[in-house]
């Protein structure tokens, strides 16, 4: 998230980033900040509406910001700003996560040409050097360098964050994964093999100590003065796990299967049995977090093709400890509803057969969708993480706002769709 320290799918505590703002699993931009003048409430009892009305509303949205199904590859804008509300640095801020969900909503909307136009945004990000960033300027991408930062009319100057120039492991892993997807709906090999590429950089440039399960969290700051994560996230070993485990189905079992297993052991190692849910990862020191918490940890486990069957004790705590009116917050402080991981939780619960509780999640999704046609990322005007911007951050000052967010409107499609972004096809068994 930036030079102005902000990001947004990436919160990730004093050590322990994320993706998003979203951003995804741990850094995010002030760029989730501004009050919203619509009024926070309870949204209202009303029928359920049928997956598939909230699956057409949240592709057309999608599909309608990707634009025409031919022209350039394209990088999306992750938050639509009302009122004029934005932060300098979300203005025109593409984050990667945000468009490695589009690109694999996309799919499952069988709208593949808008789908390959962003993915090819993603390819030429993964192919070119030094690394893929956590985000990128939103628009058109004509040529190398890939744009980045914002146009500061005050000081007449490109500005740019150090957190939309790093690189989060997570990060990576998403985009390997839509490129993936996009393998999988195209056969074309270029796609495998740039995701291939992001998968050698995850276990070139973050894997653990000697013998340590596990990858860290990636690369902070600017080319000039890079900084190393240290710290190791649940979330992002998720991510990591299900790129290498798809790259392994893949023909290549050889290469990938072993950081594979490394990535799904460390996630397994945050699992606390006695409470039954998932710790949010380790400090720089390796020490585990015991503070952190987050509702999309528990639901991304349950959809890993690995995912171990006593790890489905984590619904019983995520509605004991994360539950409000009409869905989840992000964090167990329970300060108002996230609408990301809320249809994070809709897909989970499909997938165990909880079809009951996945549409009632659903009903609310259905009943927060802006004008814009994006879904909201928080129906309050603010909730809390619990999470810090960034690595230098001294507090817990990672917010979300009620923003209409690409994000959140991929997740609300691909619940609808049944669509498990992490095997092929997107189908998960029940």
């Amino acid at each position: 998230m930036f030079a102005v320290d902000a990001n947004a799918r990436v919160a990730r505590r004093a050590g322990l980033t994320r993706r998003r703002c979203s951003g995804r699993l741990l850094a995010v931009l002030v760029a989730c900040a501004g009050i919203s003048h619509v009024a926070a409430g309870a949204v209202a009892p009303q029928p359920s509406p049928p997956p598939a009305a909230v699956a057409q509303r949240a592709c057309d949205a999608i599909a309608t910001h990707a634009g025409a199904p031919v022209g350039p590859p394209e990088f999306l804008q992750s938050y639509v700003f009302e009122n004029d509300d934005g932060e300098p640095a979300l203005n025109t801020a593409a984050f990667t996560y945000d468009n490695a969900l589009a690109v694999i909503a996309l799919i499952g909307c069988h709208r593949l040409p808008q789908a390959l136009r962003v993915g090819e945004a993603l390819r030429a990000a993964a192919l070119a050097g030094p690394r893929l960033r956590n985000a990128y300027r939103a628009g058109p991408v004509k040529g190398e360098p890939l744009p980045n930062g914002w146009w500061d009319a005050k000081a007449k100057r490109w500005q740019e964050d150090r957190y939309q120039l790093g690189t989060a492991a997570g990060n990576v892993a998403w985009a390997g994964l839509a490129l993936l997807a996009l393998d999988n709906a195209t056969g074309e090999r270029r796609w495998r093999d740039a995701a291939a590429q992001l998968a050698h950089w995850i276990v070139d440039h973050t894997a653990g100590a000697a013998g340590a399960p596990g990858f860290t969290g990636g690369v902070d700051g600017f080319d000039a003065d890079p900084v190393k994560l240290a710290w190791e996230s649940t979330e992002h070993n998720i991510d990591a796990a299900a790129l290498f485990a798809w790259l392994a189905r893949d023909g290549t079992p050889g290469q990938w299967q072993q950081p594979a297993e490394s990535a799904l052991r460390f996630v397994d190692s945050q699992w606390d049995a006695a409470s039954g849910h998932f710790l949010i990862g380790t400090l720089p020191d390796g020490h585990e977090n015991t503070t952190g918490s987050a509702i999309d940890v528990q639901m991304w486990a349950l959809l890993l093709p690995g995912a171990r069957p006593e790890w489905r004790r984590d619904i019983d705590y995520a509605e004991t400890h994360y539950a409000v009116p009409g869905g989840f917050d992000f964090n167990s402080d329970r300060d108002g509803l996230w609408l990301e991981g809320t249809a994070q939780a809709a897909l989970a619960f499909r997938s165990l057969g909880l079809d009951a509780k996945a549409d009632n999640l659903l009903r609310t999704v259905a009943g927060q969708f802006s004008a814009s046609g994006y879904v909201y990322a928080t129906r309050e005007p603010r909730i809390t993480t619990g999470l810090a911007l960034g690595p230098n951050s001294s507090r817990a000052d990672f917010y979300y706002y009620r923003r209409p967010h690409l994000a959140a409107t991929a997740w609300a499609a691909l619940a609808a769709l049944e669509w498990n972004p992490f095997v092929p096809h997107g189908r998960h068994a029940k």
